[in-house]
C-alpha cells in the first residue's frame, strides 16, 4: 500500500498564535515556560491536523522558534563564542541572541541572515570556525519525536542533512570549504540516528535540499562520505533523501545510489524526472512522489497527479510509493477554510495547507483503492480546474494588447548615467553620503488599529484619510528633526509592500488569513494573481504628493518592483511567469510617471526579491535575468533623466549577479550590508558597479541600537571600495517592524555617523 507523507508543515498556528507568543515573550510579558507550553500546543495541533487528514508518517522536528537551520546549528553544538557568554544565562537567551541580537541586556549583533534557496523564508546563516568542535545538543528535538509518536505512531523526524548544514553556512577566517569540517560533524549524526533509532523511529526524512544545485565534485564525494560513514548506524531508522524546489537532474543517480531506502522527488518543479528515477531506483528502494505543490496555493490537478502515480505504481508497486507534497508545506498558508474575503469563484480554485493534506491523502487513496474509490472528490477538482481554465476572469485582452506593444525603446531610460546623475544634482542638492531610509516606519498600534476600524467600516474613508496624513506629517517632521536628507512619507496605509498593490491592482485576490512566515515572528500574506494584471487608478501618489507638500526637502515616491511582486506573490501557474511579470512592470510604470507628474523627484523600485527569484541551476539563470532585468527597466523607465530612480535589495548573497543589477540601470541601489559587516561589496573590487550605492550600516531585524562609531567603521570599509561621492547612507531594510524609539536612536546614530564621514573626507 502506499503511504501518505508529508514533508513539513506551516509553524505559526491558523491564527499565528505561535506570532503573538514569541512576540509576547520577547517584551517580557510572558516568561520561557509559557511560551515553550503555548509552542508545544501549537505543534500537537500540527500534528494531530495532519493524523486526522490520513498522513501516516507525520513530520516532526519542521517545527521552530525562530529557524530550523538555525535549530540544527545548535543541535550539533555550533555556538559562535560570542554567545557562548555566561552572561546569557537560559538555552532561549543564547537561542534568540543568535537569531535577533541583543537579550537580557548583553549587546550583541543578530547572526547574519538569507533567503532559504529561492524562497522568501530567511534563515540563519551558522557561524563556522576553522577549530570549530561540535557536540549532540539535541535533547529539545528528542521530545518532540516522542510527543509526536503519541499522535502519529510512525512520526518521522525531519533531520537536515550534514552536508547542507555545512554548506548553508560560512566558514569565518577561512577560504577552504565548510565541508572541511563535515568528518568532525559526522560523529554527532551518528549519535543522533542511534537515539532516533532507540525511539523507536521507522523512518527518518533526510534533509539535503543541495542536491537541487548544481554540485561540484566535493559535494558530491561529501555526500556520498556523510552517507556511507552514517549508515551503520540506521539501526532499525531507515532513510528517505528529500530534496526540493528543483529536478535533481545530473544528481538524480547520486541520489539512488546513496544508501538511502527512499529518494524524494519534487514532481512539482520536474515531472519529467520519474521517468529516469524509475530507470535509477534500486529494488529495495522507495519512491517518494512530491506530488502536491507545496509552494503555491492551486489545487492540485488530482488526475494528473494520480496518472504520475500509477506510472511509478506500475513499474515497482504501490508499496514502495510515498505520496507527498512537493516541499514542506511551511511555504503555504494554513486553512482555506477560514477564508472570507476571497469570492467563491477563486476560492474553488485554491488549496492551503490543510486542504493540501486531503489532495495528498486523496492520491494516495486512489493508488491503494483505485480512482472509483474517490471519484466525488475527483469530480469536485475536475470542475473546478476546468472553472479556472475557462473562466473569463484570467484573460483581459486590452493588458495583453500593451504587451505587445512593448519595445525596445520602453526599456530605456532617455539619457546614459552620467547625463542623469548630473541633472539629478542640480534638481536635489543633496551633500556628501546623502541619508535616506529604506521606506517604511513603525507600524504603531495605532495605526493598525485605524486600519482595522476603516476596514470595519468603523472609520469613514475621510476619517481615515486624515488619520493617515495626521501619521504622515509627524513622521514627516521626525525625519526632519532628525536630519535626514531624503525623506519618505512612512507607508502607514500599507499593509505591506506586495499585499498593498495586490488589493489595488486587477488581477490580484487578497486573502484574510494567508500568512505565511517570513523570518522569525515576521509573517507575510502574500497575494494571488489569477488573471491579467491592470492598474485602473493611481496607488500611491495621493499620499506621496501630501508628504512632499509638507517639506521643501524631496520626498521619495515608494513603489514595489514586478520582479518582486511576482515573487512575493502566489503566481499563476497558466502562463509563463515572465509574461506575469511584464504585465506587473506595466502598472508599475504608470504609477511612476504619475508620481513624476505630481512633483515627486526621486521615485524609489524596491527589487529585494531579484536574486531570490534567481533559479537554483547556473544553466536557467540567464534566461531569467534577461526578462527580470528588461521588467524592472520597462517598471522605471518612462520618467525623465532629472527624476531619480533608486532601488532596494536585501538579505540575499548579490554578488554573483552583479552584472544584471548594474544592468537595471537604477541611478541609486540600496542593499542590505550590515550583517554580514560590508561582505557583500568585496564584489565590488572586481565589478566596478557604475551608479550610485547605499550599503546598509545598521541591522532593522534586530532590537538592537548601534552606536555611530559603529556605522563609521562600516562607512569606512564602503569608502576602501566606493567612491565618496557615489555612496549613500541608510538603514538595511523598511523599519515597519521596529519601534519609534530604538528607530529615532538608531537613526539619529546614522545621520551623526554620516556627518563624521563628511568631516573626515572634507
Amino acid at each position: 500500500m502506499a503511504i501518505a507523507t508529508n514533508l513539513g508543515f506551516p509553524r505559526m498556528g491558523a491564527n499565528r498564535e505561535l506570532k503573538r507568543l514569541l512576540e509576547r515573550y520577547w517584551q517580557g510579558k510572558i516568561g520561557a515556560e509559557a511560551l515553550n507550553e503555548g509552542a508545544a500546543e501549537v505543534r500537537a495541533t500540527n500534528w494531530q491536523w495532519q493524523a486526522e487528514a490520513g498522513i501516516t508518517q507525520v513530520p516532526v522536528g519542521d517545527f521552530s522558534l525562530y529557524d530550523h537551520v538555525l535549530d540544527w546549528a545548535i543541535r550539533v553544538g555550533a555556538v559562535p563564542a560570542a554567545y557562548r557568554t555566561a552572561k546569557l544565562v537560559s538555552h532561549l537567551d543564547r537561542y534568540f541572541a543568535m537569531a535577533r541580537g541583543s537579550q537580557q541586556g548583553v549587546d550583541l549583533p543578530a547572526m547574519e541572515m538569507t533567503k532559504w534557496f529561492n524562497t522568501n523564508y530567511h534563515y540563519i546563516v551558522p557561524e563556522w570556525s576553522t577549530d570549530q568542535e561540535f557536540h549532540l545538543d539535541a535533547e529539545s528535538f528528542l521530545k518532540q519525536v516522542i510527543a509526536a509518536q503519541q499522535i502519529s505512531a510512525d512520526a518521522r523526524p525531519v533531520v537536515l542533512g550534514p552536508v547542507s548544514l555545512l554548506l548553508l553556512g560560512k566558514l569565518k577566517g577561512s577560504n577552504e570549504s565548510p565541508l572541511v569540517l563535515l568528518d568532525r560533524l559526522l560523529p554527532v549524526y551518528e549519535g543522533l540516528l542511534q537515539q532516533l533509532s532507540e525511539a523507536g523511529c521507522t523512518w527518518v526524512q533526510w534533509d539535503e535540499p543541495v542536491l537541487a544545485l548544481d554540485l561540484d565534485d566535493e559535494a558530491k564525494q561529501a555526500l556520498r562520505h556523510s552517507l556511507n560513514v552514517l549508515s551503520g548506524s540506521f539501526g532499525k531508522s531507515q532513510l528517505v533523501l528529500t530534496s526540493y524546489f528543483e529536478s535533481l537532474r545530473e544528481n538524480l543517480p547520486l541520489a539512488f545510489e546513496l544508501p538511502v531506502a527512499a529518494v524524494h522527488l519534487d514532481l512539482v518543479c520536474g515531472p519529467e524526472q520519474l521517468r529516469e528515477a524509475l530507470q535509477h531506483v534500486r529494488e529495495d528502494q522507495f519512491l517518494s512522489l512530491g506530488l502536491v505543490d507545496g509552494r503555491n496555493v492551486w489545487r492540485t490537478n488530482l488526475t494528473k497527479a494520480i496518472a504520475l502515480a500509477e506510472s511509478a505504481a506500475a513499474a515497482i508497486g504501490s508499496e514502495r510509493l510515498f505520496i507527498a507534497a512537493s516541499c514542506s508545506l511551511l511555504h503555504s498558508p494554513v486553512d482555506l477554510a477560514t477564508e472570507t474575503e476571497i469570492d467563491n469563484e477563486v476560492k474553488s480554485w485554491l488549496a492551503f495547507a490543510r486542504q493540501k493534506l486531503d489532495e495528498i491523502a486523496t492520491i494516495t487513496k486512489a493508488i491503494n483503492n483505485g480512482p472509483d474509490s474517490v471519484a466525488p472528490a475527483l469530480q469536485q477538482n475536475a470542475a473546478a480546474i476546468e472553472s479556472r481554465r475557462s473562466s473569463i476572469r484570467t484573460h483581459n485582452p486590452a493588458v495583453r494588447d500593451r504587451v505587445a506593444a512593448v519595445s525596445p525603446e520602453s526599456l530605456r531610460r532617455q539619457s546614459n548615467y552620467e547625463k542623469r546623475q548630473s541633472r539629478q544634482r542640480d534638481r536635489l542638492k543633496l551633500p556628501l553620503f546623502p541619508t535616506t531610509t529604506i521606506g517604511s516606519f513603525p507600524q504603531t498600534g495605532a495605526v493598525r488599529q485605524a486600519r482595522a476600524a476603516f476596514r470595519k467600516g468603523e472609520l469613514s474613508a475621510e476619517e481615515y484619510r486624515q488619520f493617515l496624513q495626521s501619521e504622515t506629517e509627524v513622521c514627516i517632521r521626525r525625519q526632519e528633526s532628525l536630519g535626514l536628507d531624503v525623506l519618505v512619507h512612512g507607508e502607514f496605509e500599507r499593509n505591506d509592500m506586495v499585499e498593498y498593490f495586490g488589493e489595488q491592482l486587477e488581477g490580484f485576490a487578497v486573502s484574510k488569513n494567508g500568512w505565511v512566515q517570513s523570518y522569525g515572528s515576521r509573517c507575510v500574506k502574500p497575494p494571488i494573481i489569477f488573471g491579467d494584471v491592470d492598474r485602473l487608478t493611481p496607488m500611491t501618489v495621493p499620499m506621496a504628493a501630501y508628504a512632499q507638500s509638507l517639506t521643501d526637502r524631496p520626498v521619495k515616491g515608494m513603489l514595489t518592483g514586478p520582479v518582486t511582486i511576482l515573487c512575493w506573490s502566489f503566481v499563476r501557474d497558466d502562463q509563463p511567469r515572465q509574461e506575469t511579470c511584464q504585465q506587473v512592470a506595466l502598472a508599475i510604470r504608470e504609477e511612476a510617471i504619475d508620481l513624476e507628474r505630481a512633483g515627486i523627484g526621486v521615485i524609489q523600485i524596491d527589487e529585494p526579491a531579484l536574486r531570490e527569484g534567481l533559479p537554483l541551476r547556473k544553466f536557467d539563470q540567464p534566461g531569467y535575468l534577461a526578462w527580470a532585468v528588461d521588467a524592472f527597466r520597462l517598471a522605471s523607465s518612462g520618467v525623465k533623466d532629472e527624476t531619480q530612480i533608486h532601488t532596494h535589495m536585501c538579505y540575499c548573497e548579490f554578488n554573483e549577479i552583479l552584472p544584471s543589477i548594474a544592468a537595471l540601470d537604477a541611478d541609486v541601489i540600496s542593499i542590505e550590508t550590515s550583517r554580514s559587516q560590508m561582505e557583500l561589496l568585496e564584489g565590488f573590487v572586481e565589478f566596478r558597479y557604475p551608479n550610485e550605492i547605499g550599503p546598509g550600516v545598521y541591522d532593522i531585524h534586530s532590537p538592537r541600537v548601534p552606536s555611530s562609531r559603529e556605522m563609521v567603521g562600516l562607512l569606512s570599509k564602503a569608502v576602501d571600495v566606493i567612491p565618496a561621492r557615489r555612496l549613500w547612507v541608510n538603514p538595511d531594510c523598511g523599519l515597519k517592524t521596529r519601534g519609534w524609539p530604538e528607530v529615532e536612536a538608531a537613526l539619529s546614530a546614522m545621520v551623526e555617523a554620516a556627518q563624521e564621514v563628511r568631516s573626515l573626507l572634507a
